[in-house]
């Protein structure tokens, strides 16, 4: 069946999908995808679709799409814990600037003080501060976008950080002093 669909037969991955859409729904609900289950599937079923230039004949195809299937589920639940860590921030947010408005206008001020701060850092140790921080990647994803040495992340970093506060320090002493 998978040679027919690999030849271009749409219909014969309609048969496939049939077959195992019952068993890719139990999967998605039983490993946590709840009421997103379905649309856990249907990308499973896209994303297998695209793939099938990878599946090895010689294996049983519906093991193979039950792990797409699965890492499906593990995305969507990460990106379910983000959006919901992202929107309680939000709502703290508001409420802070509710109870306090004066509050989000000092810390807007903070993030552009910041923002400018870590623009103005040499090429080198921007890029480093920025994958970190900014982006949120690791020491390794970060070694590994900007195409350097785990070490020299580190030390750029340490470089970077120290400048950071040497800066931000002048910053808030002139402010002090206007």
């Amino acid at each position: 069946m998978v040679g027919r669909v690999r030849a271009g037969d749409t219909d014969a991955y309609a048969v496939l999908v049939r077959r195992h859409a019952r068993a890719a729904l139990r999967t998605a609900v039983l490993l946590g995808a709840g009421s997103d289950a379905e649309d856990v599937v249907q990308e499973a079923l896209v994303k297998a679709y695209r793939s099938l230039g990878s599946f090895r004949a010689d294996r049983p195809f519906r093991p193979w799409l039950l792990r797409i299937v699965a890492n499906e589920t593990r995305n969507a639940h990460r990106s379910a814990v983000r959006r919901t860590g992202r929107e309680e921030r939000q709502a703290r947010d508001l409420w802070a600037e509710l109870l306090d408005p004066s509050a989000a206008v000092v810390d807007r001020e903070e993030k552009a003080r910041l923002l400018a701060a870590v623009a103005g850092l040499p090429d080198k140790l921007r890029l480093v501060v920025a994958c970190r921080y900014l982006l949120e990647l690791d020491e390794a994803a970060t070694a590994v976008v900007l195409g350097v040495p785990r070490g020299t992340v580190k030390s750029r970093l340490s470089r970077g950080l120290a400048r950071l506060r040497e800066d931000l320090a002048t910053t808030i002493e002139e402010v002090d002093h206007a």
